[in-house]
């Protein structure tokens, strides 16, 4: 049986980070959700800072990589989503407070 968790989902995906702003996307705020399922299938929501991001192919293909890396997943389901829409606000308070935001 798969002992794959949702925090170490979580905790792998600090380590994508976008390219363009050098911060990760957990604490960018584009990370909606993430469900782990009992055989070890992730499904990941998420957006992008903007829908003409251009490095939203490379931040997806990142994290559908890091998230088939975690040991016990046998799949990784990411869907971009634009419900709610990403605003400056949903990154993390202590990254905005750090900068000026």
């Amino acid at each position: 049986m798969p002992n794959v968790t949702e925090e170490v989902v979580r905790r792998t995906l600090r380590g994508v980070k976008d390219p363009e702003l050098n911060l990760n996307i957990m604490d960018l705020g584009l990370v909606y959700d993430v469900a782990v399922d009992d055989a070890g299938g992730v499904d990941v929501k998420m957006t992008l800072t903007s829908p003409g991001c251009p490095s939203g192919p490379e931040i997806m293909t990142d994290v559908e990589q890091a998230v088939r890396g975690v040991e016990g997943v046998t799949d990784a389901r990411i869907e971009l989503v634009w419900e709610p829409y990403w605003t400056p606000e949903r990154i993390d308070p202590r990254v905005r407070a750090f900068l000026g935001l």
